[in-house]
């Protein structure tokens, strides 16, 4: 199983900046791949057990993912469970911790999918999941940071 992590530190408050990763209508402003969602089974928001269906998109290639919230401390935790249909694809975390000039923010990327899967052809065109994910994890990172700093 691989793991990646990045922090950063925001001049900004963490619940100010929980607030930016928890909004699935933002998360596009962030990422490089993802496009943002929709709260799914009568869920508004997030919570714990709270489903989404996310959007992602890479130049022509688009699809969507359900999500399943599984930790969630507003404003230190936000982590969700990613599948496409039966098949565990990823975990992703946001760990907010309070700094004496706003916070630091840790993104963690877990990739659950099996060893076949992975060896597939991927539907995202991505061939390198990993080491775009990481640069990917720094991007999202770098733009949260500057959004939440600009207030």
């Amino acid at each position: 199983m691989v793991s990646l992590e990045h922090t950063v530190e925001v001049a900004a408050p963490a619940a100010a900046v929980f607030a930016l990763v928890s909004d699935l209508t933002r998360m596009g402003e962030f990422s490089p791949e993802n496009d943002g969602g929709e709260w799914l089974r009568g869920a508004s928001g997030p919570a714990l057990g709270a489903k989404f269906r996310g959007r992602n998109g890479k130049g022509r290639k688009t699809w969507t993912t359900t999500a399943t919230v599984s930790e969630y401390d507003a404003p230190h935790r936000f982590a969700f469970e990613v599948t496409v249909g039966p098949v565990k694809v990823a975990r992703w975390a946001y760990v907010l911790e309070e700094t004496p000039g706003g916070c630091r923010v840790t993104e963690r990327w877990t990739d659950r999918r099996n060893g076949l899967v992975r060896r597939l052809p991927t539907s995202s065109g991505v061939e390198d999941r990993v080491a775009f994910t990481d640069t990917s994890i720094r991007d999202t990172l770098s733009r949260l940071k500057t959004v939440a700093e600009a207030g």
